[in-house]
């Protein structure tokens, strides 16, 4: 009576332990898969930025924007932005290493 009892729990809790494996495992690919969403989605952005911030840096070579009018000033925080988010990024990647 008591051995029978014993293998019916032994029974229903492999059953339910097998079942929360299953379920885990099912959790853990979701997250893997979002992480590779965010690293791929971290990489597109840092690329962005270094591009933007190349072609700022082309744009500007001669230094033909002057702060003095309106198209310089907000050229010049355009690039402020873009150095500021290239700096960080790069910091970002240097510790990630």
């Amino acid at each position: 009576m008591i051995a029978g009892l014993l293998i019916v729990l032994l029974l229903l809790l492999s059953i339910y332990l097998t079942f929360r494996v299953w379920y885990l495992a099912g959790a853990l690919a979701d997250a893997q898969d979002y992480i590779e969403d965010l690293e791929s989605t971290n990489q597109y952005m840092y690329d962005k930025i270094s591009r933007s911030y190349d072609a700022m840096q082309q744009i500007d070579r001669l230094g033909a924007f002057e702060s003095e009018d309106e198209a310089g000033t907000t050229f010049q925080l355009l690039k402020q932005v873009i150095e500021e988010l290239n700096e960080e990024f790069e910091n970002g990647t240097e510790e990630k290493k």
